[in-house]
């Protein structure tokens, strides 16, 4: 077979074997199979496909034949594809038997875990005591945006519940076995070998950056919790407290803007004015919370965008938010997962090279990488241009001006605290993994959590304790929630380049070309660094975050009124197609498509909502 033939063989043996995954990933996930027996194998057969260390010389070699080719398009575009093929096995090749043995047992230990916590109920005493069951996301909401203490404290303590149940059922055996895995590959600890294969970097590499940032914000963070004490009492400090007391009041009186009914319809908008195409893309949105849905909005590509001999293969993907319209707090929420899962899904869409590895989620590609697509999508929801032009109540009438500013004197005091909330989670994922054996019981484990709470939050208890967060729990995600933080300094960093080039981010249709060029287009066959770079001609710095995280309310406030001035001498871009076939369910039932137009999609969606939730 000549190496050509190879690479094209590659690219279809893995379709076949990720699509069968992902189909299994999305039904068991969604909650609408309960084959968890089945995604586990499939699972297994795409891991011992890429894990298989005999492809890394067989690829070599077939390299080195590609250089024999003499058509020089045909030369450049196989080499081109195998070397993608090749960062890929190397990335996720397991070179001992043993170590295959391990990662077979650990894929299968976590499709037990995960089944055992679907079905792990979680309730909260309401305002009349009633005992109501709720999804990580709803409690969330609750604790957020719920103005009677005892309701968001009962919702907090499910959360508390939910790390005490998992502490005796199973996650120290999943820790372990990671540790052990990890270390038949030569490394430390679990944490040690996710970082080099999410961020191709080391520990102590990613602290350099990590303590920095710490540091950088250590003052500003600290000052605010001082204030808020001093301003509203200890109590506020509470963990089920602490966010209500500077968020709660105006994301209430925010609701009535930004209803979940409406965040189809704004996405489609805001995306089609940024001129973002999904390249004829095929897209499944299962929106709405339900019993036995992953707790956690997701985007994956059970096929991969790429050119096959010339031929454009449309992505197919689906993402997922778990939005309960008729929760306050929820619309907000709704809107900011779409908008999340939705950049990742244009991201994904937009590589348009000629191999499937070079356009999914999983290494080589960075953590870091994937979500500075997805987070500077969702950062246009903070903007006051955008809430000016989208946040419209029922009447049609635009939030007003001291909604927005109550939101950044309440919200930014506490800005550096958002992204310490991320930051705080690799320091305790690396000590968790760092433990030995023996440390690991559930009092050792408790307090090492609630100290890194206090050592980075400042607070006694986090509103979102540490243990659960779902992403600790899945093999794909756990120790790399720091990619998080290291994509919103890429963002701002990017935000700050769009602004000093244009002079606006919303509705501004230069920005969607731009990305696709210099961020989609090359995919995983460049770092997030090089990317970066080809975009504003300088590399990855993380001041712009701590600086803006240093702001003060008065100073936010100075910058947002600036935008919305802006609103009276521009003009407003035309709404571009997404150029995407779309579909919205809920579990096995279709809400919504746009065959007939986005138009009748987004009144189809809304006509479901308002007769289901009668909002």
């Amino acid at each position: 077979m000549n190496a050509t033939n190879y690479l094209n063989t590659l690219n279809q043996n893995y379709l076949s074997i990720h699509r069968t995954k992902e189909d299994l990933f999305w039904e068991t996930y969604m909650g609408t199979s309960d084959n968890h027996e089945g995604s586990a194998q499939a699972q297994t057969e795409w891991t011992n496909f890429l894990s298989d260390p005999d492809k890394i010389s067989e690829i070599e070699q077939v390299l080195t034949q590609a250089e024999s080719i003499t058509d020089p398009k045909e030369k450049e575009e196989t080499i081109t594809g195998l070397k993608g093929w090749l960062a890929m096995f190397q990335a996720h090749a397991i070179q001992s038997a043993e170590a295959r043995v391990l990662k077979e047992k650990l894929i299968k230990f976590e499709a037990d875990l995960f089944e055992k916590k679907q079905n792990h109920v979680m309730t909260y005493m309401d305002e009349q005591g009633n005992a109501v069951e709720g999804s990580l996301p709803v409690l969330s909401s609750v604790i957020r945006t719920n103005d009677n203490e005892a309701v968001r404290q009962s919702a907090h303590l499910a959360l508390l519940d939910l790390e005490q149940w998992l502490l005796h059922n199973g996650f120290f055996d999943l820790v372990k076995l990671r540790n052990k895995f990890a270390r038949s590959l030569g490394y430390e600890s679990f944490f040690d070998y996710s970082i080099v294969k999410t961020e191709q970097m080391t520990t102590d590499e990613l602290f350099s950056i990590l303590d920095d940032f710490e540091q950088r914000t250590r003052a500003s963070h600290q000052n605010s919790l001082k204030k808020l004490a001093k301003d509203k009492g200890e109590q506020a400090l509470v963990g089920h407290n602490f966010v209500f007391s500077f968020a709660g009041d105006v994301m209430r009186e925010l609701d009535p803007y930004v209803p979940f009914s409406q965040s189809l319809r704004r996405w489609v908008e805001s995306f089609g004015r940024l001129n973002i195409d999904y390249s004829g893309a095929e897209l499944t949105l299962d929106l709405l919370d339900r019993k036995g849905k992953y707790q956690n909005g997701f985007c994956h590509g059970p096929v991969p965008a790429f050119y096959d001999q010339g031929k454009w293969v449309a992505a197919t993907v689906n993402f997922t938010s778990n939005a309960k319209p008729d929760q306050v707090g929820s619309g907000y929420d709704g809107i900011n997962t779409l908008f999340h899962e939705g950049g990742h899904a244009a991201h994904f869409a937009n590589v348009k090279m000629n191999a499937p590895c070079f356009s999914q989620e999983f290494a080589p590609t960075s953590m870091a990488y994937a979500e500075t697509q997805s987070m500077f999508c969702d950062s246009l929801l903070t903007d006051a241009d955008w809430l000016k032009q989208y946040a419209v109540n029922a009447e049609g009438q635009p939030v007003p001006d001291d909604i927005i500013k109550s939101m950044i004197e309440n919200r930014q005091p506490f800005k550096a605290y958002g992204e310490r909330s991320i930051l705080v989670v690799p320091y305790f994922e690396r000590a968790l993994y760092q433990l030995n054996d023996d440390e690991l019981t559930p009092e050792r484990v408790t307090q090492l959590a609630r100290d890194m709470e206090r050592d980075v939050l400042g607070l006694a208890c986090s509103p979102r304790p540490l243990m659960a967060i779902p992403h600790l729990l899945s093999d794909e995600s756990a120790c790399s929630y720091q990619g998080y933080l290291l994509a919103h300094m890429a963002v701002y960093q990017t935000r700050a380049y769009f602004t000093e080039k244009f002079g606006f981010l919303t509705d501004n249709p230069a920005i969607g070309p731009l990305l696709a060029k210099h961020y989609w287009h090359n995919g995983n066959s460049v770092s997030h660094n090089q990317s970066i770079e080809s975009l504003m001609g300088e590399g990855f710095n993380a001041k712009y975050l701590a600086d803006a995280c240093n702001l003060s309310a008065e100073e936010a406030w100075d910058t947002e009124q600036k935008k919305i001035a802006a609103l009276a001498s521009r003009s407003r871009a035309d709404i571009e197609p997404l150029n995407a076939t779309i579909k919205v369910v809920d579990g096995d039932s279709v809400l919504s498509t746009n065959t007939v137009s986005d138009e009748d999609m987004c009144v189809s969606f809304e006509s479901y909502i308002a007769d289901k939730y009668g909002c």
